[in-house]
This record gives C-alpha cells, structure tokens and sequence, in this order.
C-alpha cells in the first residue's frame, strides 16, 4: 500500500495520456469531500462540499475545501458531478461558483433542487444537467455513467468516468439497503457489468469500514418509532438532518398513525422539506404538516417538532432548546428523538445538549438507548462484497478518517487487490493513473477555508489560536499614557481583565513592577511605544504565569501625549 509523506513535492505535468486524480478534501476528515479529476487539460469536479467546525474552532460557521490548486485553472472545469444532496457533498459548491458562476452542475433531480435554492440565496442561477442512472454524458473528455446507489437520502449516484487513460468508478456515499424504503436497490448488476469491462481505480466510501457485517435496512427503524410515538404522553420533538428524507417519512407516518401533527422548525428543515414535497420524494398525508406557529392551539399529545440539531450544533433549534434560548420550551414529559449517528468529533457537544434536554424534564431517545438510527454507509461486510463484484486493478479509499481509510484498504486486499495498487492519500495528495497503475506523484495545497459570517478564507489558524485562548484564559488589557518628549508616566497603568477569573483588584501587586520598567525604560533612551508595549507585555504575563499559572492573552496599549 502506497501513502503520502510531508517530503511530497509539487505534482510534475500530467504525462500525455494519463489521468489526474486529486482530492482537495474527504480523506482524513468526515465531509468537506471534493475531488478533482483531469485528462488532456481539462478538469471534472466530482462533490464539493463543506466540513462542519468543531469546538477547537470558534466562531466559525463552515470548513470549505482549498480552490487554490484549480483557482488558475477555473476555465478548464467541464463540470461538477453531485452524487448526492448532503451538505458535506454539495455545501460548498455556492462559494466555487462565486468564482465563475458558470460551471455546469451535474446531478440527479433532487441533489440539483437542493443545491438550486441554495444557490438561490447567493443570487447565482447555475448551469445544470439533471441525470438519471444509466443515462451515460458526454462532459469534455470525460465520459460519464450514473449508476443508482442506495444511501440515507434519495436520488444519489455512483459515477463511472471513462477517459483513454482508463475507466474510474466514484461511488459516492452508498450501502446496500436490500429493502430500501424507496425501492431503490444499489445497482450492483450495473457494477458487475462494469467491472466486466475493466474498472481501472475504484474511490470507494470508507465511513464504516471499521464496522463488521452488513448495516440493518431503513425500515427497522420504524418498530421502534411506533413504539416511541405510542408510549409519549405530551409532545414529541424529532432532531434530524435537514436532508434526511427517509427519515422523515418514518416520522411523518408515524404521526399520522397516531393522530399528531408535524411542524417543521428551521429554515433548512422547511426548505428542504418543501422541496422533497414538491418532487415527490416525502409523501404527507393532506392536514399532516401545520405551520409552527398553529401548535398552541393544538392538544401537547397531538404535536410532532420536526428540527435541526442532532449533532448538538450551537445554533441550531435543539441546542437553543435544552439552553433555553428558543420559542419553543422544553418542559416535564416531552419526548426527544436524536433520528442520527454521531459524527466523529461530536461525541461532547451531543451529550452536552442530551443533558440540558434531560435537566428540563425530557425523555431523550437517542441511537445509545433504542434503534432510532442506521447508517447510511456500507458496513465492511457490504465492502467486501462489493469489491469482490466490481475487482478493481486499483483501489483508493475515500471519504473518511486516517482509521477509516486504512480499514477499508484492508478490506480490499482481502478481496485480492495487491497491496501495490492500494493507494491511501490524504487531502491534496496527487494520484496519477498511468498505463493502468495508480501512483502518488506529489502534492497541492489543501488546507481548511474558513467561513466566519460574511468572511471566506480571512480567518487564518493564528486567529482561531487567539480565540482559543480568549475562550480558555481570557484578556487582560493595559493601558498607559506617556510624556512623548521625556518617556514619563502621565496616565495608568489602568489594568482590566475579562474571562481570566482574576479580579481588578488584584492587579495592584504588578502595577508598580510596570511602572518601574517604564521608568527604567526611558532612562535608558527607550522610549518607542512598540518596545514599551513589549516591555509590558512580559511583566505582566511573568507575574499572571507565576501567581496564577495561567496564559491569558495581553493587550498593552501605550499612548504618547
């Protein structure tokens, strides 16, 4: 199994006739999954989507992938393939088409009606090709076939892209429901036929490569959904992603089984709602979904809230709820459902909102106590299965972390594929397809893109640093007004602190220790208010370190008069 190593340098040119491979996020990481695709100098984008934040990363709103790499190259893109409408696949698609709005989007009906009124908020109309599997399109150099796969939301698509230099399958996200609540298997006779006619690398969904067997159908869920809605006394209150229609069709059966109604709460939840609706893709009984704001009226035993939050995300409805920070209160005997896997990293922000929700009198129903959730992701099981169909000459896992990738590696040298044809990259690692064995042939940049507010890419790791240590240690400020001719003291030092846990009043000790550096200061000629800052800076931060053993952050101001 070939990997990356810091040493890798720039990728050298694409030699005539092979085909480029570079995933500019994905690997290594769960979402943000973006890969670039090029032959003969021209570029196919398959997914381009966002990575949510985690709690070492305050303030920020969305991770994008890093354009840096394609910037100077936007003129050469034919397209981007969606395989499917989850925000980790198509977020960050309104962000690359800031840059040149008219790059075609090619996708199944439902992906590009959710990322159409996506776009529709930033004021870009985009070009679209809406496919279907088996339809087969002709993208510049790149001959693509969409194959249906089943996963946790409608309509997503593997995608086999055919060039000189050999035939590429990306699988997408997709397991392999046998009763899928849709009826819509994942195409392994598509597979076979196409691993008859030779797949050359095959990127394949490496979420749950850890986990052994075969994931459980949809369907099971909605036992334990009934039993949930049977036994609740007041209301219910479902968390789900905001395009996780399969299981929101379970909720909405349940409801009308039971006599209740369903709001949708978020603009998200609504909007995606309202679109699965008009397509077809969520049946709803007529008088089911009232507005939220007609639930007042109705008994507690006969209301659903159907909301954002299952990852315990900050602002989203359920977080607000168990804080107290929402319309909608939390109170003794109501039932919540967490219908979602935790994603890796969201262990503490989940469980943080479990309790709030639990303090207020809430029974919390969540996949550590019931069966409210299965994957959307093959099981290793399923992965073996699947490569013993399609018996790639190459293999690459995609999608997912350092463990995830390297199980799923394993797993397909079980099936055969020899060790030298694995190949495990990371994000920005440049895989060459060439004369049919793939190979690591350098490195892009491929770094996080922070999104804060209305700010993209402004925000650099030396300001989350700063806003780590805000939130860990505080700030203290200083500020001192100096005689410009003589260097003198004429006003402060005035000390404040905020989030240190240090009060005012202690910092009478250390004021004259700065004063005396000061005044030693100008006697010696220095007198440059940058300098004396400095000067302040390290009094001040030698006494907090030596009295409190803590590092807050300091901010001298020095003034000249």
């Amino acid at each position: 199994m070939s990997h990356p190593h810091p040493e890798l340098g720039s990728p050298p040119p694409l030699p005539e006739g092979g085909l480029r491979v570079t995933p500019l996020g994905g690997l290594g990481e769960i979402g943000r999954n973006m890969t670039v695709f090029e032959y003969g100098g021209r570029l196919l984008i398959v997914d381009c989507g966002v990575l949510f934040p985690e709690e070492e990363q305050p303030g920020i709103d969305l991770i994008l992938p890093d354009f840096s790499s394609i910037r100077d190259r936007l003129d050469d893109i034919e397209g981007i393939v969606l395989t499917h409408g989850h925000e980790d696949h198509i977020g960050a698609v309104p962000f690359l088409l800031r840059e040149k709005p008219d790059i075609p989007l090619i996708g199944s009906k439902l992906t590009l009606a959710l990322i159409e009124a996506k776009l529709q908020e930033h004021r870009i109309r985009p070009y679209t090709l809406e496919v279907v599997e088996g339809n087969r399109e002709r993208i510049g150099p790149f001959d693509c076939e969409f194959i249906a796969v089943n996963h946790s939301i409608p309509d997503a698509l593997a995608v086999a892209i055919r060039t000189p230099a050999g035939m590429v399958v990306h699988t997408g996200d997709f397991k392999m429901d046998q009763l899928p609540l849709d009826n819509r298997l994942t195409d392994l006779h598509a597979f076979a036929r196409l691993s008859e006619e030779g797949i050359d690398l095959l990127l394949s969904d490496s979420t749950n490569a850890e986990v052994p067997g075969f994931v459980p159908p949809e369907r099971d869920i909605s036992n334990v959904l009934h039993q949930v809605f049977g036994n609740a006394r007041k209301r219910i209150i479902v968390a789900s992603f905001a395009s996780h229609i399969h299981r929101i069709q379970q909720i909405l059966d349940a409801a009308n089984e039971y006599g209740r109604r369903v709001a949708f709460v978020g603009r998200s939840m609504v909007r995606n709602m309202g679109i699965a609706r008009d397509l077809g893709y969520l049946k709803v009984p007529p008088g089911l979904v009232v507005d939220v704001k007609t639930l007042d009226d109705l008994p507690d035993r006969e209301v659903v809230l159907v909301c954002t939050g299952s990852q315990g995300e900050p602002m989203a409805a359920l977080s607000r709820m168990a804080n107290r920070d929402h319309q909608i209160r939390i109170v003794n005997g109501d039932t919540v459902i967490l219908a979602s896997s935790l994603i890796p990293g969201n262990e503490n922000a989940v469980y943080r909102v479990i309790n709030g929700l639990t303090r207020w009198g809430a029974n919390v129903v969540h996949k550590g106590n019931a069966k409210v959730h299965v994957s959307g992701h093959a099981s290793a099981g399923e992965l073996l299965y699947f490569y013993n169909i399609c018996r790639p000459k190459n293999l690459m896992p995609v999608h997912g972390e350092w463990r995830h990738l390297r199980a799923n590696a394993e797993l397909g040298a079980l099936t055969g594929v020899p060790h030298d044809r694995i190949v495990i990259a990371e994000d920005g690692v440049v895989v060459d397809l060439i004369e049919g064995k793939a190979k690591i042939s350098g490195k892009v940049q491929a770094g996080y893109v922070y999104v804060d507010g209305l700010s993209v890419g402004d925000v650099g790791e030396p300001a989350l640093k700063d806003r780590r240590i805000l939130g860990d240690e505080g700030i203290i400020s200083v500020f001192v007004v100096l005689d410009s001719s003589t260097g003198k003291i004429t006003g402060g030092p005035h000390v404040q602190a905020r989030g240190s846990g240090i009060e005012d009043s202690a910092f009478a000790d250390v004021i004259p220790r700065i004063t005396e550096v000061l005044e030693r200061s100008a006697q010696d000629g220095v007198v440059e208010p940058h300098q004396m800052q400095q000067l302040v800076r390290r009094t001040l931060g030698k006494w907090v370190s030596d009295t409190y053993r803590r590092r807050p952050m300091i901010l001298p101001v020095v003034v000249e008069v």
